[in-house]
């Protein structure tokens, strides 16, 4: 019985193995078909999410500096440039 269990265990191992292979291969497939290092890309996403941030930020703080010019309530500074909720 304990051979048996070996035996099973010997081509769960090579079974896992395979697939490994099959993995690993998939892997540097997509890999090799990317413009970029991952690592690159995601370095350039955050460097642009943050430029977006400091750039909606000035145009939020122009916005205030004319409703307060107008007298008016920045929501309506919003609407009047056509700026939703959720931009």
């Amino acid at each position: 019985m304990p051979e048996q269990n070996l035996e099973i265990l010997r081509a769960s191992i090579t079974d896992l193995e395979t697939q490994t292979a099959h993995l690993e291969a998939e892997l540097a497939e997509i890999t090799s078909k990317l413009k970029n290092d991952p690592n690159t890309t995601v370095r350039q996403h955050i460097r642009l999410l943050h430029e977006y941030n400091e750039i909606k930020d000035v145009g939020q703080g122009l916005m205030g500096m004319i409703a307060d010019a107008r007298g008016v309530r920045v929501v309506e500074i919003h609407r009047e440039f056509g700026v939703r909720e959720k931009d």
